[in-house]
């Protein structure tokens, strides 16, 4: 018993070394930044959490995080209905499941060229409905480099993360439970509202706080769509690193972090909590 729980503890150790150098320290380092200023210890700088332009970068992440995650959470979920109606071999089904988990990890500044190139001022897309149907699609703004447009950009990689985190909870719901339930004598309306629902909303909040955070925590894409101004977090916080304040901006940034931190933990916890319940009925 010691030995397999050694060897256990002993293939875990590669994954925990590099939770420790690439997540943990960095972590530490950043945070702990926020509270030396000119190398002494001080929490004087807490307060730039409540200053006006704090709050705002903050309102402006959590509507955008929140908004798309909303909006994925929704269509991914259709599309998981849909797929799993399918045999788990059919070709269609197989399809997508592979390029949800591609277009997944798919953004940064790769993504950001991809919207610009298809959607962007002299853009593909744009050109063709502007010169062809006489339709601008910027004739209000330009809105595609300005918070408003890193909406449709998130949703590429919000829609095929929810179809991986959702899809095995919809697949797990049994044909046996929909027959015991007509077999009582009830309907299809008593079988959703008192079993499918109740065994699909753990699962469903808890892919929908992870896509949440996963656009909370964004950088890459919205550093190559907005050129100007940080109004969203992460960016204030590269604001805050290249600025030429010195340790005051380094400081700033660390607080920041910790503010970030704060709100991604809490959904974490709450999203371990949801997977956890809902993986009794996933087994």
């Amino acid at each position: 018993m010691i030995v397999k729980r050694f060897s256990a503890a002993l293939g875990l150790a590669p994954f925990a070394v590099y939770i420790l150098l690439f997540l943990a320290v960095p972590s530490l380092l950043a945070v702990g930044s926020g509270f030396f200023s000119d190398g002494t210890f001080s929490l004087t700088q807490l307060k730039v959490l409540v200053a006006p332009e704090t709050i705002s970068a903050f309102t402006a992440s959590i509507w955008v995080s929140a908004l798309t995650a909303v909006i994925g959470a929704a269509v991914g979920a259709v599309l998981c209905w849909a797929l799993a109606a399918l045999p788990e071999t059919a070709a269609l089904r197989r399809v997508v499941d592979s390029a949800s988990s591609v277009l997944a990890q798919f953004g940064g500044v790769m993504l950001a060229f991809a919207f610009i190139a298809t959607i962007g001022i002299q853009g593909l897309v744009t050109v063709i409905l502007r010169d062809t149907f006489g339709i601008d699609i910027f004739a209000e703004g330009v809105w595609l480099y300005e918070l408003p447009g890193l909406i449709l950009p998130y949703l590429y990689f919000q829609v095929p993360l929810m179809v991986i985190t959702f899809l095995p909870a919809v697949t797990a719901l049994k044909p046996r439970w929909a027959e015991a339930v007509a077999t009582l004598g009830g309907s299809s309306r008593a079988y959703w509202t008192r079993v499918g629902l109740p065994v699909l909303a753990p699962a469903f909040l808890g892919s929908l706080l992870l896509l949440f955070a996963n656009a909370f925590s964004s950088y890459a894409t919205a550093a190559a769509l907005i050129s100007q101004g940080s109004q969203i977090v992460p960016l204030q916080i590269r604001a805050a690193l290249i600025g030429e304040t010195g340790a005051s901006s380094a400081s700033t940034a660390g607080v920041l972090a910790l503010g970030m931190i704060i709100v991604m933990t809490i959904a974490m916890i709450v999203y371990g909590r949801l997977m956890a319940r809902a993986a009794r009925w996933q087994s």
